[in-house]
């Protein structure tokens, strides 16, 4: 979706990569603009970084008009999306039926085997409808209903849970982890948190006798707490910023071209202002397809 289909004001990259530099902002030669020293401006208007907050505050508001925007639109396309399948799904339906009958008819009369092929390939793509006894499987017999179903109108309990029966080598990594990992082998109270949370997901591993998950929590275990994070200066957390949304902008951006470039998004472009119309319009497209379909069925079959 483009910047002004989102509603957002599309403005090039070197006007965006101009507010976001600390100089921006200073006429061409090198005349002092306002807040430049000797202006009478205060000391923190002088400073780049205060330029710097500024354009991410700039970048900040402009994510979040944006974001609406794509949002939005993504809502519009979903919303379209249920109404047509939910006025025009019966009628491909009917379309692909009608399809599947002629080429079923046709290879009929002809018994070609590239006819026989076409028609199995037709037939393929129908859903047909369950019937009851699928629908139902195993929950009905003579006397209407199986014994999980009565138990589970009685409340009573459908089935015994299932029984874990944890291997050799998930007993061998749950005990090595409890022994390294338990709380009591705390320094502190942060450490004990960190401990008290590790072993609920071994236990919680162990408790589905889950071997695979235990290996990955002895590997987390054996290389330590995260690193705590580094002090940046205020300057490196402002380019940060600006970094990420940057790349936050790119990736609404991949989304709104793939809403737009959808079956759906492109029928809303058709008619932005009243889809409800587009809508008739198809229907009764597909309306005379099903007509000339039924034809040429009873065509063949006389």
């Amino acid at each position: 979706m483009t910047h002004e289909a989102a509603g957002v004001p599309s403005r090039n990259d070197d006007d965006q990569q101009d507010e976001a530099r600390p100089d921006a902002g200073e006429p061409e030669g090198g005349e002092p603009g306002p807040g430049a020293p000797g202006d009478g401006a205060s000391g923190a208007e002088q400073r780049p970084e205060a330029r710097l907050a500024q354009a991410v505050r700039v970048a900040e508001q402009a994510l979040i008009e944006f974001e609406i925007a794509v949002e939005t639109f993504r809502v519009e396309v979903e919303n379209f999306s249920r109404l047509h399948h939910q006025r025009l799904g019966p009628m491909y339906a009917r379309l692909d039926e009608l399809d599947a009958q002629i080429a079923e008819a046709r290879a009929a009369k002809t018994g070609d085997p590239e006819d026989l092929r076409k028609a199995e390939e037709a037939r393929s793509v129908v859903m047909p409808m369950p019937g009851v006894d699928e629908l139902f499987h195993d929950w009905m017999d003579s006397e209407g209903l199986s014994p999980e179903a009565s138990a589970m109108l009685t409340d009573q309990t459908v089935r015994p849970p299932k029984r874990v029966r944890p291997t050799d080598e998930a007993r061998k990594l749950y005990r090595d982890l409890v022994r390294k990992a338990h709380p009591d082998l705390a320094q502190d109270e942060a450490e004990r948190v960190r401990r008290d949370e590790f072993i609920a997901r071994v236990n919680a591993a162990y408790g589905r006798g889950d071997e695979a998950l235990l290996n990955e929590l002895a590997e987390e275990w054996a290389a330590g707490p995260a690193a705590p994070r580094q002090e940046l200066s205020e300057a490196d957390e402002l380019y940060a910023r600006l970094d990420w949304l940057t790349q936050r902008k790119e990736l609404l951006t991949e989304w709104a071209q793939e809403l737009e470039e959808s079956a759906i998004g492109a029928m809303l472009r058709m008619a932005p202002d009243d889809p409800d119309q587009l809508l008739e319009e198809i229907a009764e497209q597909l309306l005379g397809e099903v007509s000339q379909r039924e034809a040429e069925l009873a065509a063949l079959v006389q």
